[in-house]
């Protein structure tokens, strides 16, 4: 009886991850180009960093502190993309892009 229940809480789970992916999904258009731009700047620069990391120019602790601003750009993003039906204003571009110039102005120093 104790399986049955776990299967059940398994499932009843699993169903809630899938229709809250297919939600955000539909609420957030991450192939819009404004937005596909910003996030692809992020992967790249966390790439960077994590090469700089396994080339031994920058220390562990340097890392994290930059993929943390890396995070807080893609927090910001998220919240302005919600707050426009998925989406991101030129505005919202231009405002990250120059975060990201900031945080790749780190990277590049290092």
């Amino acid at each position: 009886m104790k399986t049955n229940k776990s299967l059940v809480a398994a499932c009843i789970v699993a169903l809630g991850l899938i229709s809250a992916s297919g939600f955000a999904q539909s609420n957030f258009d991450e192939t819009h180009p404004r937005r596909a731009e910003v996030n692809s700047r992020l992967r790249n620069q966390n790439a960077r960093v994590d090469n700089k990391v396994a080339d031994g120019k920058m220390s562990r602790g340097e890392a994290t502190k930059i993929h943390n601003q890396d995070h807080a750009i893609r927090r910001e993003e998220r919240r302005d993309a919600a707050a426009n039906g998925g989406h991101i204003t030129k505005a919202e571009q231009v405002h990250i892009n120059h975060q990201e110039n900031r945080v790749s102005r780190e990277i590049r120093n290092h």
